[in-house]
């Protein structure tokens, strides 16, 4: 049996914090694990961004309402689940993401959670697990799935190396020069194709 776990923003929508920063115009807020591979690291800097400029979860949740799945990805998901399973693995927070996975048909997701105070200010995270993405993949390993495993950043790279095989998709140069080992499309097309002989040399 095999199944793919995949990360969720810059693959099937835009990045959150990205948007968040044009809108608010605190640039120092598009950094993402693409940029600093330590999460927690980059975490506080953001929580601390936040509590500077007083953003609340309402003002990020505002932003997240106007946002959409990228271009292809809604077409690439019932491609894909005509053909397997999936779950998306995400360092992203459930106060955040539901709206944009009702607009996915709701996959199912595992990430974080934020802790957020009675006026709405976001004064801490919690982690669902440490390193998380790797630990679904041992995880669905254990019940005996093969795992094909696609992401774009810093913080999918355990899960990638964990996986029977990792694919990245639409990462930026300098995750690509530091992890050689994994083939790398930035279209669904070719991402398709890249999927489809992963599977296949998963059932021979």
């Amino acid at each position: 049996m095999h199944i793919v776990c995949s990360d969720l923003e810059g693959v099937f929508v835009p990045e959150i914090w990205i948007n968040v920063a044009q809108i608010t115009g605190i640039d120092e807020l598009r950094l993402t694990t693409r940029d600093i591979s330590d999460y927690n690291v980059l975490m506080r800097k953001r929580l601390g961004l936040l509590d500077q400029n007083g953003l609340t979860l309402r003002d990020i949740q505002n932003v997240i309402a106007t946002m959409e799945p990228l271009k292809g990805a809604l077409e690439f998901l019932d491609w894909l689940r005509e053909r397997t399973r999936l779950i998306i693995v995400s360092d992203t927070f459930v106060e955040f993401a539901d709206p944009l996975i009702a607009k996915l048909k709701r996959p199912t997701l595992f990430c974080n959670s934020l802790v957020v105070a009675p006026d709405g200010q976001i004064t801490d995270y919690t982690l669902r697990q440490e390193d998380g993405k790797r630990k679904v993949v041992e995880g669905l390993q254990s019940m005996n799935f093969q795992v094909v495993a696609m992401g774009d950043s810093y913080n999918d790279i355990t899960m990638l190396k964990k996986a029977e095989k990792g694919i990245l998709f639409r990462p930026p140069e300098n995750v690509i020069a530091e992890f050689p080992e994994f083939p790398v499309t930035d279209n669904f097309d070719d991402l398709k194709a890249l999927l489809q002989e992963a599977l296949a040399g998963l059932e021979n």
